[in-house]
């Protein structure tokens, strides 16, 4: 913590001398993107992206989940995805898995999280099927980083943006454009999702 804290005490003198970058944030912000990603501590993604500030607008949930749309039931990321899409005018959404996911990783594999029941809560009802299929398997048939279910799992949250009002009317007005992303931790490698294509994933 300490190291957290000496850094936030010297961070206004970083500030003050690249006031370049700084300055004009004081008007507001207009980021190029919304980049959904996991709450994971490994990934960052201005780190990924060489983001500078005011460029990309952050949701990180755990498991880099998507909720599902309900306009009676408002939550914090339905709204933040809202904001981004029809107040910033976003003109792309990156959602983003990342290998050694412990979130899909629990799914896969069927973990036992009555240790932590709201997380037990929040992955049943927000991991398709489809990336649970799996855990039926021979446990040890299914890969260390679970990597094909993460990034199965990142393409299925775009079918989930596509059942928001606001992405889905962005997108039929030819103003926003959906992706799906696989980062190696360990390598740095950023992968993308190749829709029709002979790979699912390949390089950027």
């Amino acid at each position: 913590m300490k190291s957290l804290i000496d850094n936030a005490r010297s961070f206004a003198s970083h500030v003050a001398e690249n006031a370049e970058t700084f300055r004009p944030l004081e008007a507001g912000q207009s980021p190029e993107a919304l980049f959904i990603t996991c709450s994971d501590s490994r990934v960052v993604p201005s780190l990924i992206t060489g983001a500078r500030p005011g460029e990309l607008f952050e949701l990180r949930t755990a498991g880099n989940i998507v909720p599902e749309y309900h306009d009676d039931h408002p939550a914090g990321e339905t709204a933040t995805i809202e904001y981004a899409v029809r107040v910033l005018n976003v003109r792309d959404i990156i959602v983003c898995g990342h290998s050694h996911c412990g979130a899909v990783s629990a799914i896969v594999r069927d973990d036992d999280l009555s240790s932590a029941p709201a997380v037990r809560g929040w992955l049943e009802r927000a991991v398709p099927r489809a990336v649970r299929a799996p855990r039926a398997k021979d446990p040890s048939a299914v890969p260390a980083d679970v990597a094909d279910a993460v990034q199965q799992h990142a393409v299925d949250q775009l079918e989930r943006l596509r059942a928001y009002p606001c992405v889905r009317e962005r997108i039929e007005e030819g103003l926003l454009s959906l992706h799906a992303w696989y980062y190696e931790v360990h390598t740095g490698a950023v992968m993308a999702h190749r829709p029709g294509g002979d790979r699912v994933f390949g390089p950027l």
